[in-house]
């Protein structure tokens, strides 16, 4: 299991947001800074598009952290594994070969740059990564236990903070507590946990 999520933005109205969404989940810790000043940490999750195109927002400060190398190698593994365009949905855990972050996620909110705001990819890419992560854990001798994550989906994507941070929040919250039967009552409930803010819909 992941153990820690730590969620990173340099602006206060953004850690405002993850705050309180995030409040009175467990393993949860808010840092107000950049990506490049992070301490060590086993994995970072990097919301691009499905291409693997890593020249704007988080992806470019995430291969300049790395090298060029990096963008090359999670644009093969796009070629290879889905034939040059990665779902969002999807997710894979790439090894960064840095000892201070050994571990990447690519997990794209967006097919290309484009405004996400009033649908559920921002869910679906967080969901996806921590999804990933699980997988990772089950079969590599190197666990992750603390996985960071940027704001997905606020930057070319156009969604507003406080959703952004709702929507990862749920998804947290759905890998903290994992059914244990499927049926309809459950499929509403958590349908609307991803759909609606309260009473009001908010994705379509």
């Amino acid at each position: 299991m992941i153990e820690n999520v730590w969620l990173v933005h340099p602006d206060e109205a953004m850690c405002a947001a993850f705050q309180r969404r995030f409040a009175g989940l467990r393993g949860v810790r808010v840092v107000r800074g950049r990506f490049e000043d992070l301490e060590p940490h086993d994995c970072f999750v990097t919301a691009g598009n499905a291409f693997g195109i890593m020249t704007a927002g988080i992806d470019a400060a995430v291969v300049g952290y790395f090298g060029e190398e990096l963008m090359t190698r999670v644009q093969h593994r796009i070629m290879n594994d889905y034939f040059g365009e990665q779902p969002i949905g999807t997710a894979f855990v790439l090894d960064t070969r840095s000892p201070k972050i050994p571990f990447l996620v690519h997990a794209p909110t967006m097919r290309v740059p484009g405004n996400i705001d009033g649908t559920d990819k921002v869910y679906c890419a967080t969901w996806a990564a921590l999804l990933a992560v699980q997988a990772h854990n089950a079969t590599n001798g190197h666990p992750i236990e603390t996985v960071a994550f940027p704001a997905m989906g606020t930057g070319f994507g156009g969604v507003p903070f406080d959703e952004a941070a709702r929507q990862m929040a749920v998804a947290w919250r759905n890998y903290l507590d994992p059914p244990h039967r499927l049926d309809w009552d459950f499929v509403v409930e958590r349908h609307r946990a991803v759909c609606f803010d309260g009473s009001r819909q908010v994705v379509r």
